[in-house]
């Protein structure tokens, strides 16, 4: 599968996670084999004016193709943004129109852009000027309620303007994360466009991913909220890790990595916040798998803690010898018991 000269690796692509999809996530999630990673949404008015933050989450993970998701109702920032995303050498620049976050939606940018189609056409215009010679992408969601499901229409709009590809969360922005994503919904998506679809919204085990793709009848998934906790998500569903790859990586070596990377990344008064709520979710799963329940006295250690020396002893003692495959239950059974 291909987005313009991009030739991506596979099928399976971890989605831009405002706040979590990182440089650091992002490595990772290459390393263990998601097919596309895509930057934390980049507010483009910040990012021309030189914001640092903006400037920080819109940074190359590595090696491999670099996609940076922009937001704004502005086209003329967004043509701009692009402007300098496209001098700075990114391979693909996406168009975030299915955040439901009210900050975002407030800012009348993100999903409620699905409200006003006339301006989401325009500020789909704008980006494919900047970016010249740079594949656009867009993500979206179904429409902004359920009575107003417009994702098909928009998509043939986008696609005539010169967009690459479309990504669809199977939700309306009032359904915001409730209920089950409606996979079928995006099939309406794939009749109305030529350019790949990818199919977003609830994937999180492997036996979702052939429904998810039969009923949405999409070219590729995407996978966001699943993923937390669990970079190795995207790689293990397509098959790039198995289950002996897994087995052999200890889990507190790959959170203690994860960490350092963070740290590294922000300095390490902001780097340890941010990373509070990824070790969160590494406990939980942790938790979750039965491997041993985690007291609320050690939770508050790793969670509340400021020197990071004392939070990696306490996670090395929690998880001891245990490995990713037993954190991930329906890997261990027997899923992939022929991989790697």
């Amino acid at each position: 599968m291909s987005v313009g000269p991009n030739r991506l690796d596979n099928r399976v692509f971890l989605a831009p996670l405002s706040g979590i999809s990182d440089v650091a996530f992002r490595r990772l999630a290459r390393r263990f084999g998601a097919g596309l990673v895509v930057s934390e949404m980049v507010a483009s008015g910040e990012f021309v004016k030189g914001c640092d933050a903006s400037a920080m989450r819109a940074m190359r993970d590595g090696s491999g193709t670099h996609a940076v998701q922009l937001a704004g109702r502005d086209p003329k920032w967004m043509r701009q943004a692009a402007e300098r995303l496209a001098d700075l050498g990114v391979d693909i620049i996406d168009i975030n129109m299915g955040c439901p976050a009210k900050k975002v939606v407030g800012g009348l940018s993100g999903s409620a852009l699905m409200r006003e189609p006339d301006l989401a056409l325009r500020i789909v215009e704008a980006t494919v000027a900047g970016a010249g010679d740079i594949p656009v992408t867009l993500k979206m969601r179904l429409g902004w309620d359920r009575a107003s499901i417009n994702a098909p229409e928009l998509a043939a709009r986008a696609e005539a303007a010169g967009v690459r590809m479309i990504t669809v969360h199977g939700r309306t922005r009032a359904d915001f994360y409730e209920g089950k994503a409606d996979w079928p919904a995006i099939a309406a998506v794939r009749d109305a466009v030529a350019v790949p679809v990818v199919a977003n919204g609830d994937l999180t085990d492997f036996h979702q991913l052939q429904p998810m793709l039969t009923s949405s009848r999409a070219d590729a998934v995407m996978i966001g909220r699943g993923a937390q906790g669990r970079p190795w998500l995207p790689g293990l569903l397509v098959g790039r890790v198995g289950l002996k790859d897994l087995s052999a990586i200890r889990l507190s070596d790959l959170v203690e990595e994860h960490y350092d990377m963070m740290l590294a990344h922000y300095g390490l008064n902001v780097g340890v916040r941010h990373a509070r709520k990824h070790l969160g979710w590494y406990l939980d799963r942790f938790g979750a798998g039965g491997v041993e329940p985690i007291s609320a006295a050690d939770r508050a250690s790793v969670m509340a803690g400021r020197e990071p020396a004392a939070i990696v002893a306490c996670l090395r003692r929690l998880f001891g010898d245990a490995r990713l495959s037993d954190v991930e239950p329906t890997f261990r059974h027997d899923l992939f018991r022929d991989a790697a």
